[in-house]
């Protein structure tokens, strides 16, 4: 099929960040993009050839959206499922399938997948309800400290929480969850990987990831990891087995943690382009956006290796800050060498909203890690 410059209409459901930096490759490539997002504001909404006001989760509005399109994708895993398993029976191409999203959409379905597919990950209980967790600690078959998942709709570090004491039980939801043991480990890891439909498998380096220990958001991705070659080759072996169990086409980000016995588990995985590859669009030869693309059309992939060590820092709205958004001192941080400024183009800031993110490329992993503590420090995403 002829994509380029042709009737071929590529679908996305989710008019955010992701999809935008997405339509970076489409508009290189003279894709026709239809988006759909719940927001009239979406940063997508300028950069798409179409664009379509509709909730991801109502069965019609996806439905009806995909009917329009010859391919349909997603930046977002939360989208009606039921409807893209309509679609595909129609004939609607869907890439990553909608099996594999409805097997990652719940953390507790997706844990026992791993379970089942002799995955490492942590241990794990599911529960259907949150007073369920109550009664196990008071029958003490649960014990403290643990790691608390809601099943559904967790994103950027909400829906996960570390419990330590039974206080910190109150004002989470009391829907389906998952207890994990909370695990030592030295370094939380990822590992990005792009199939296509011929099965041509491609990974790209591990990417290390610092979070905020508040929100639990990244704050940092390094790439290369500061680890050992050993390490690395596992931890890509790993991310690779996953792929391989999901038979998922497009991109899949592998998140894992680095034990302190250099043991590799799996944490999570998201079916799309991910935070821990957006310094590919600088610092690699094939953005993880372009790889997403190439991917799901089933064209060759595009080399994974890096260009120059690269870090991201994430830009995320000040604490004590709502309304118009202004990005203070960021004049101040494109003065610096190697370092280049994302905008995702929300309006409206709010504490901990993914506002933007700044990509540090450097030879010198350790200096480019010097100026994105330099960045981090200068620029700050306030309200007017």
């Amino acid at each position: 099929m002829n994509y380029f410059s042709s009737d071929f209409k590529l679908g996305i459901l989710g008019g955010g960040q992701l999809g935008k930096m997405m339509l970076y490759s489409t508009r290189k490539f003279d894709i026709t993009t239809h988006v759909m997002d719940a927001s009239n504001e979406a940063p997508c909404k300028l950069a798409c050839n179409q664009f379509t006001l509709g909730n991801l989760m109502d069965f019609d509005a996806v439905y009806n959206f995909g009917k329009q399109v010859d391919l349909l994708t997603f930046e977002i895993e939360n989208v009606n499922v039921d409807a893209l398993e309509v679609l595909e029976k129609e004939g609607v191409s869907v890439y990553p399938s909608s099996k594999t999203l409805r097997t990652i959409q719940n953390k507790a379905t997706q844990k026992l997948f791993y379970r089942d597919h002799d995955i490492p990950t942590s241990d794990f209980t599911r529960f259907a309800y949150l007073s369920e967790v109550e009664d196990a600690l008071e029958n003490e078959v649960l014990d403290f400290p643990f790691v608390w998942k809601a099943a559904q709709f967790g994103y950027d570090g909400n829906g996960v929480k570390i419990v330590r004491q039974l206080s910190d039980l109150k004002d989470l939801p009391h829907g389906e969850c998952i207890i994990e043991d909370l695990i030592p480990f030295k370094n939380e890891l990822a590992v990005i990987v792009a199939r296509n439909k011929n099965g041509a498998i491609k990974s790209y380096p591990v990417v290390e990831m610092e979070f905020h220990p508040e929100a639990n958001q990244v704050e940092y991705v390094i790439c290369p990891a500061r680890i050992d070659e050993a390490v690395a080759n596992k931890a890509i072996d790993v991310a690779m087995k996953v792929s391989k169990a999901f038979d998922h086409v497009g991109l899949l980000a592998v998140e894992m943690f680095q034990t302190e016995t250099d043991d590799i588990l799996v944490n999570e995985v998201a079916p799309r382009p991910h935070n821990s590859g957006h310094q590919t669009i600088e610092a690699s030869y094939t953005s993880q956006f372009e790889q997403h693309i190439r991917a799901i059309l089933n064209l060759p992939l595009g080399k994974t290796e890096s260009k120059v060590g690269g870090i991201m820092v994430n830009l995320v709205g000040a604490e004590g800050h709502t309304g118009n958004v202004v990005y203070e001192n960021i004049t101040d941080i494109m003065e610096l060498d190697g370092v280049t400024p994302h905008i995702y183009g929300k309006k409206l800031t709010r504490p901990f909203r993914k506002m933007g993110h700044v990509t540090i490329v450097n030879k010198d992993i350790s200096e480019a890690r010097r100026i994105a503590e330099t960045v981090k420090q200068t620029i700050k995403v306030i309200s007017k």
